[in-house]
């Protein structure tokens, strides 16, 4: 795996991501495969991820992008490898991470309403089972008010459109307080406002040291959005800052030999 990190305060790369790091990493993935009825999706991928930032992970269809993050989630079962969030197991850090699903994983016929779904982010502090109380209501509907559905908060969540579906589930992330935010290609096949609201929400956690990790699919757009980007094909074929592994021979072993880059973004 080629990994390009600098150690604050120097210019040059770390021989290990986590000597860079301080305290545990957000995320960190050693050895992990996962396979589909024998066919390996993903293949010994390590991966740390920096202590705060926007990451991107890019990749061509099937590279396994989607497959990542599931995995991270503990929503897939994997052949081996391990994950660690802030340095402990999953299932002792689940409250720390907050999850974007892609829209067409979702049920959207159960009978809920928008402010329902974004409580559901608060059960980590709730309790299942438990009433949800005035002050958690109270955060869900701040959450939908970060990303403009304050108005449709009694709506059914079938009833409203994908752009504003999505929103919602960025809502409920929002709702959960995360330190760690894994998304699944947040900006598919949503309207203008909704891409503006995702960029908003996704600018505000960074400010305020939060690490984001979204699968995305616009390479033109990565290099304004990012900060870091993980190529992914089955593999990893290179991860760290933008500025350094957008380049065309990354994107070349990623893609293959043949794919044009046009983005003036990426060096020559």
């Amino acid at each position: 795996m080629q990994y390009m990190w600098r150690k604050p305060g120097t210019g040059t790369d770390a021989d290990d991501p986590n000597e860079s790091l301080v305290g545990p990493a957000p995320l960190a993935i050693r050895g992990l495969t996962v396979a589909y009825h024998r066919k390996p999706v993903l293949w010994d991928v390590s991966y740390t991820a920096p202590p705060r930032g926007l990451i991107a992970v890019v990749g061509p269809n099937g590279a396994g992008k989607s497959t990542l993050i599931k995995a991270a989630l503990g929503l897939v079962p994997t052949v081996s490898g391990r994950v660690e969030v802030f340095g402990g197991p999953l299932a002792k850090q689940r409250r720390l991470v907050g999850y974007v699903p892609q829209r067409e994983s979702v049920d959207w016929d159960f009978p809920v309403s928008a402010l329902d779904v974004v409580a559901m982010g608060r059960y980590g502090m709730i309790g299942w089972f438990r009433r949800v109380s005035r002050a958690h209501r109270d955060a869900a509907m701040a959450a939908l008010e970060r990303v403009g559905m304050a108005g449709f908060a009694d709506r059914p969540i079938g009833q409203l459109s994908g752009g504003q579906q999505q929103r919602v589930f960025l809502a409920r992330a929002l709702a959960q307080e995360a330190r760690l935010y894994l998304m699944d290609e947040p900006f598919a096949g949503v309207d203008a406002a909704t891409e503006r609201a995702v960029l908003d929400v996704l600018r505000d956690l960074d400010a305020a040291g939060r690490t984001v990790i979204c699968v995305h699919h616009d390479l033109q757009t990565v290099a304004d959005t990012f900060d870091h980007v993980l190529l992914l094909n089955t593999r990893v074929v290179a991860a760290g800052p933008v500025a350094q592994v957008m380049t065309k021979e990354n994107l070349a072993r990623t893609y293959g030999a043949r794919r044009l880059v046009a983005d003036p973004e990426v060096r020559r």
